[in-house]
């Protein structure tokens, strides 16, 4: 187990939790600033697009600069000024801004801060913005929305879990059987060691049957299914329902969403839900960045 995991795991623990140096003080999580300067690498994109269903090309997948700021989410989480501990947080939403394709040998800069803590039904909810920039050019941002279950305002949901659009998901026409390893295959190229994801055993004690699959595995499966009908500026968001238990089969779909009462393309929803009964794992949208 990592040195970071171990640091975030340790607020949950009771006791534990209250010694100095663990115990959590409250402060604005908005002042948390995280910042990273990283080369993109051949063989980990090649890695993560392998995992994911991405083709191999000379630019990264859409999704993939998520896992660079990755390691700036669980730094600012481990912080002992952010509320909450990392372990009982949840994964919510996410919406990613590209704004043109990154090559493979770029150096980025990939700067991660919080919003304020955000009024949600279920709890409390906190945005981690992301973004990675070129030489000063933005390239790519994203806002990832995290939920912590509890007593909080029943406020209006945050805006990056809104995909729903109030039609419910895109019914599943393509099966994808996704094997027990998964979690571990996802977590080597992402660094999301969260034993949620890997063994039924380190599940179970989390409270789940068995394992589960990364959200944003899930996110960029789906992606690539979409990656050849995307322009390179291009939005794309989804929210994340029921946990997807590996091994497993889901059922991806997909439709158009037409621009008002004309014939354009305003973008594209998709979803994954359960070929037994429709329940939603994943609901998303495309649209024009």
């Amino acid at each position: 187990m990592s040195t970071t995991l171990i640091k975030a795991a340790l607020p949950s623990i009771p006791v534990v939790n209250q010694l100095p140096g663990v115990r959590k003080t409250g402060a604005d999580p908005s002042t948390l600033h995280e910042l990273r300067s990283v080369t993109v690498s051949r063989d980990h994109v090649r890695a993560y697009a392998a995992v994911c269903g991405f083709p191999v090309k000379d630019t990264v997948p859409l999704t993939y600069p998520h896992v660079l700021a990755f390691p700036l989410h669980m730094a600012v989480m481990s912080s002992q000024t952010f509320p909450f501990p990392a372990i009982g947080t949840i994964h919510v939403a996410n919406r990613i801004a590209a704004h043109r394709p990154i090559a493979i040998g770029e150096d980025l800069q990939v700067e991660v801060h919080t919003s304020e803590l955000l009024a949600h039904p279920k709890g409390t909810a906190i945005d981690f913005l992301a973004t990675a920039t070129v030489d000063g050019e933005t390239v790519w941002e994203s806002a990832s929305t995290y939920l912590r279950r509890g007593h909080g305002p029943s406020g209006a949901v945050v805006s990056t879990g809104s995909t729903d659009g109030g039609g419910g998901p895109v019914p599943g026409r393509i099966t994808w059987r996704l094997p027990g390893d998964l979690g571990r295959r996802y977590a080597a190229v992402s660094g999301d060691h969260n034993p949620i994801h890997l063994y039924p055993l380190t599940a179970r004690a989390l409270g789940f049957k068995r394992q589960i699959a990364h959200g944003m595995w899930s996110f960029a499966r789906c992606v690539a299914a979409l990656e050849n009908r995307l322009p390179d500026a291009v939005t794309v968001e989804a929210a994340f329902k029921k946990p997807i238990f590996l091994p497993g089969t889901v059922a991806f779909g997909q439709d158009a969403i037409h621009d008002g009462s004309t014939a354009s393309i305003g973008g594209i929803a998709f979803a994954l839900t359960s070929p037994k009964d429709g329940a939603p794992h994943l609901i998303g949208r495309t649209h024009q960045a």
